[in-house]
């Protein structure tokens, strides 16, 4: 089966299990996810069936949108309600002064991944490496906070949606509006909501040709053959002059190929269409 939708994972479940639910319910054996979920967050999940797995990594995933309330005072290893060390009582901050902290997170933010977190450390996941009690260190890194929406403050919770870029880490965000009200902070709750535009319709299949962000070449039939074979073809063939990555399109498949320095490369071969 190849296909393409979008899942609502559920609360304090993992990603990977998740994704086991869904094939063993679906039957399938070939499965993925793109954008893994902590097991406390819900919400927005991709999930593509056979060799639709193969479209991940060319779908525009920017912005992520979340939601999520900070808990603040909370102290905790994961910097979420699941590796809780100490609640600390705070005093009540004013909602304009918490309204205008968020606002000023707009922009590109330097931020150190959590230590439980799945970035690789020679490769091995960092949450493995902190389970086992090894030490964990990993390099800052950037992420881009595109919009954030102060929603509710209902002390000690601080509730705020926010558009990010790929790769960002909205507990590792939390952690620094917290520590500019000089305490502690961790997500008590994260929910995403889109991702790259795509939201959660009740499991709705996609058309892989309607979410992948580039032009399609319909094709004549007597190219078809080559394509699928993957055989060279060239620029007049298609008909582009312009460098940059197409679907090439034809009624049962299409391909994805990229087309630079005047030579035309198959990124992705015969893919049927449903």
């Amino acid at each position: 089966m190849n296909c393409i939708f979008v899942a609502k994972k559920p609360l304090f479940i993992s990603s990977n299990a998740y994704l086991s639910q869904l094939k063993k319910r679906d039957k399938v054996k070939k499965a993925g996810f793109s954008g893994i979920l902590d097991p406390f967050a819900c919400g927005t999940l991709i999930i593509a069936y056979g060799r639709y797995t193969r479209l991940f990594t060319f779908l525009d995933k920017n912005p992520k949108v979340y939601q999520a309330t900070l808990w603040l005072g909370l102290e905790s290893d994961t910097l979420d309600i699941e590796g809780i060390k100490k609640i600390h009582n705070i005093k009540r901050f004013k909602e304009e002064r918490l309204e205008s902290l968020l606002q000023s997170f707009c922009g590109k933010v330097s931020f150190i991944p959590p230590k439980y977190s799945a970035k690789k450390i020679n490769g091995k996941k960092a949450y493995e490496i902190a389970r086992a009690g090894g030490n964990v260190v990993l390099k800052a890194q950037e992420m881009e906070v595109f919009k954030i929406e102060f929603l509710n403050y209902s002390h000690p919770f601080l509730s705020f949606k926010v558009w990010v870029s790929e790769g960002s880490y909205i507990r590792s965000l939390g952690e620094l509006i917290a520590r500019e009200l000089d305490c502690f902070g961790s997500l008590s709750y994260l929910e995403r909501l889109s991702e790259g535009g795509l939201v959660y319709q009740n499991e709705k299949k996609l058309n892989p040709l309607d979410i992948l962000p580039f032009p399609i070449i319909k094709c004549q039939e007597n190219l078809k053959e080559a394509v699928f074979n993957g055989k060279r073809i060239s620029k007049e063939d298609l008909k582009i002059y312009k460098e940059g990555k197409y679907i090439v399109k034809f009624e049962e498949f299409f391909s994805i190929i990229l087309y630079q320095e005047k030579n035309i490369e198959y990124l992705v071969n015969r893919i049927s269409l449903c």
